[in-house]
């Protein structure tokens, strides 16, 4: 009786994470970076914290936007970009790709594209923690500005 109830519970959980990820949810959603685990030749330390916003235009797709402040040893820097997020529906893994544009202040500006995998865990029906790793790479200054890092966000999904 005990497995009846254990299998109708998960069975009743991934249907609710799945129903999250359907075309026409919102989301928003705020995220604090890196904690001092990034790598990059021109830092050891980065902090950051960011917001998004996005729409699922299909099932598991989701177009978002994001803006972030970011304080890396003596060099501050704001960050915009648009991007999409692919969440498989089975498990809450997704993947995240986009193009960003940074201004650092008393320094010049360059242009990225951030990738990052992370999960989707769900606290309640709306609200979600979401840990993910991203790589960061610049095309304006591959080895100074390109970082690797980990980010820790919390998502609300409507």
């Amino acid at each position: 009786m005990k497995k009846i109830f254990l299998i109708a519970a998960l069975l009743l959980s991934s249907l609710t994470v799945s129903a999250q990820f359907q075309h026409g949810t919102k989301y928003v959603g705020a995220n604090v970076t890196t904690l001092g685990l990034s790598y990059s030749k021109a830092t050891d330390f980065q902090f950051g914290i960011g917001a998004e916003a996005g729409y699922f235009i299909a099932d598991g797709w989701m177009l978002k936007g994001a803006f972030s402040y970011d304080h890396k040893k003596d060099i501050n820097n704001l960050s915009i970009g648009a991007g999409v997020r692919y969440y498989f529906l089975q498990n809450g893994i997704f993947l995240g790709a986009g193009l960003g544009y940074d201004h650092y202040i008393k320094s010049d500006n360059s242009f990225g594209m951030p990738i990052e995998i992370g999960y989707c865990y769900y606290l309640n029906h709306h609200l979600a923690i979401e840990p993910s790793v991203f790589y960061k790479m610049s095309f304006n200054d591959f080895a100074d500005r390109s970082t690797v890092g980990l980010r820790l966000g919390l998502g609300y999904f409507f």
